[in-house]
């Protein structure tokens, strides 16, 4: 079985909806996946925004995300300390998710949202760890990866 990353909110190479961005209510989507590779031991969820002006964005990394997850509800909380999945700072400075928010007039942006299945239980990492760092510790540790494409402009 294949690797899966979906979303109910939009479709892959779809318009993200205006409620999961900066001129809405900047709530992360609902995501869901299903066949992780045997020996998967967490999962890391990565969103960025590779046509930035200054070069990617970063606006989400989750990780330390159980093996046995297979999806996300609307509007994870930024803090939660009942729960093993972690968030990093994003380049807007929170912990969290930043919805898309592209400079007005600068076309269609293409949002990654990158599922990464780990051989490895818990990234031990810093408190306040951003996006970008997050990937380069979970390179070394990828048994398979997901992508969704979402589209926005302003």
């Amino acid at each position: 079985m294949a690797f899966h990353l979906t979303s109910t909110a939009f479709k892959t190479s779809g318009r993200v909806p205006k409620r999961y961005t900066c001129e809405g209510e900047d709530i992360s989507p609902p995501l869901a996946w299903s066949g992780a590779p045997a020996g998967t031991r967490s999962l890391v969820l990565l969103c960025d925004d590779p046509d930035a002006p200054a070069g990617t964005w970063h606006h989400w990394a989750l990780f330390n995300i159980p093996a046995g997850t297979d999806h996300l509800d609307e509007g994870l909380a930024r803090h939660d300390p009942s729960v093993k999945i972690r968030q990093a700072v994003n380049d807007f400075g929170r912990t969290g998710y930043g919805g898309p928010c592209p400079p007005p007039r600068h076309g269609v942006h293409h949002y990654h949202f990158k599922l990464l299945a780990l051989d490895v239980e818990d990234l031990k990492l810093s408190e306040r760890v951003r996006c970008a760092e997050v990937e380069r510790a979970a390179k070394a540790h990828v048994l398979a990866s997901a992508e969704l494409i979402g589209l926005y402009s302003r």
